[in-house]
């Protein structure tokens, strides 16, 4: 059916007026982070779920020692957006239940912690800059903030480094792991021992070990991490840097790692990577993001994009990759073929190389 003009002005009308209330969502885009933030903080769910059944305003901040005017609103903003949800009591009040997004907030809380730290927060800040003055993109937001980059920060600042390490691994042990286990544990067959490159504090590993009970794991990073890491049955901590070295195991795996590195750096390390795992079994397992635009969840697009957004805020040269930069990639670090396996419902995908 062709659209006539005045189809077309109203439509573009339409758009317009829409825009004028749209414009701030984009305003205001911080307010939901920081009211999620103070839920987490407050242990709203927490509270819930350890009274056992849905509580009242009055209950909420008696036991979490808040305002109650104050809370009912974060309460409000937080019941709209599905966080939690609202219901009737036989006795009158309007109570407060968890929904499986709220439990979400507790296991997922040190991961939103983190990522919502002034430590984090401040290099966004900078983003600007970034893209208008490194056409090269080589300046590091992260250190023009702190003074340093994140690793020598981490290692500068405890209280950091846990936090990092923490909010990491919880990303790993509520969502990304049970998704591998799940659907792709086939890929461990046959791997004796395995090193995990970037492992941070092992906790990655250590779920891995205990579910292929027939590896032995390796966990290797910078020696101020794994220093602070507790001993897990079947891991041993290395502690060392990738671009000089990786210890050898029948296959190496990383997790979120190598996005950080632009592909000179990625080459390095995979080269050493290839050095360390047997010519005809070995194997490298990447769990990172694969950027695909034709992606049919949009959802699930969005956070990639915005994961190669915050790339840009934390690292000098980091990135996300299509599959195609991956395949590239890996040819060039002497790997003869790759097998690129989405993971369902998940953010990363899997990236098998093979060198022969």
């Amino acid at each position: 059916m062709e659209i006539t003009s005045k189809e077309s002005s109203w439509k573009k009308e339409e758009e317009e007026e829409e825009a004028k209330i749209q414009i701030y969502k984009y305003v205001f885009g911080f307010a939901e982070a920081a009211v999620i933030k103070c839920a987490v903080e407050l242990k709203i769910a927490d509270a819930i779920e350890s009274h056992g059944r849905p509580m009242t305003l009055s209950q909420l901040s008696s036991a979490l020692n808040c305002s109650p005017p104050l809370l009912f609103r974060i309460l409000r903003f937080l019941v709209h957006r599905g966080i939690f949800k609202q219901q009737t009591t036989a006795e009158g009040p309007i109570a407060y239940s968890q929904t499986p997004l709220s439990r979400m907030l507790t296991t997922m809380a040190s991961l939103l912690l983190l990522e919502n730290s002034p430590t984090m927060v401040a290099p966004w800040h900078n983003l600007s800059a970034k893209v208008k003055a490194d056409a090269a993109g080589h300046s590091n937001l992260f250190e023009a903030a702190h003074g340093k980059d994140i690793w020598s920060y981490a290692a500068a600042n405890p209280a950091f480094n846990t936090l990092f390490n923490e909010g990491l691994d919880c990303n790993a042990r509520v969502v990304t792991l049970p998704a591998i286990l799940g659907s792709c544990r086939d890929m461990f067959n046959g791997v004796g021992s395995l090193v995990d490159v970037g492992g941070g504090n092992g906790t990655t590993l250590s779920v891995l070990v205990k579910a292929c009970p027939w590896m032995k794991g390796i966990n290797f990073d910078l020696p101020n991490v794994v220093s602070t890491s507790q001993e897990y049955e079947g891991v041993q901590h290395v502690g060392g840097s990738m671009f000089d070295y990786v210890p050898k195991a029948d296959a190496a795996f990383f997790m979120w790692i190598l996005h950080a590195w632009d592909d000179e750096e990625c080459i390095k390390i995979l080269k050493n990577c290839k050095e360390a795992i047997p010519e005809n079994t070995g194997k490298v397992m990447i769990v990172d993001t694969v950027i695909d635009e034709k992606e049919e969840n949009k959802l699930l697009l969005d956070i990639r994009l915005t994961l190669d957004i915050m790339l840009m805020t934390r690292f000098r040269k980091g990135r996300e990759r299509t599959g195609e930069e991956w395949a590239n990639l890996l040819k060039k670090a002497g790997f003869s073929r790759c097998i690129i396996t989405p993971i369902v419902g998940v953010v990363p995908s899997i990236i098998q190389a093979f060198i022969s």
